[in-house]
């Protein structure tokens, strides 16, 4: 594990979870948590929608609105990976700025082919 010149911590390699890390998400957990609680609603909701035989075109427009909500997830998660990730990376110098921002256009990479 290394110490930025920001003072965070972060570990000299991306870990399975063993060492305990602090995510870019961190501060925003609670929120962030709120947020997935109300997308895993609407998955439910679909989910009732197709056991009660609801229309198709309404299903349709409910599986768009949790998409949208999923991919606005996903891109507040990825502002906060590079704002803080790949920030502390490029503070503490190295190869590790190259191997977060390769890890962050692999992740913008999958998130565009869905």
């Amino acid at each position: 594990m290394t110490t930025t010149e920001a003072g965070a911590t972060a570990p000299s390699e991306h870990t399975d979870g063993a060492e305990h890390v602090t995510h870019g998400y961190h501060k925003q957990k609670d929120e962030h948590l709120k947020r997935l609680r109300r997308i895993e609603g609407q998955i439910r909701g679909l989910q009732r929608m197709v056991d009660e035989d609801t229309y198709c075109i309404d299903i349709l427009t409910q599986v768009s609105a949790s998409t949208k909500a999923l991919q606005s997830f996903a891109l507040q998660l990825l502002e906060e990976h590079l704002r803080h990730c790949v920030a502390d990376a490029a503070l503490a110098g190295g190869n590790q700025i190259d191997e977060k921002v390769d890890e962050a256009t692999k992740a913008i990479g999958r998130l565009l082919r869905t």
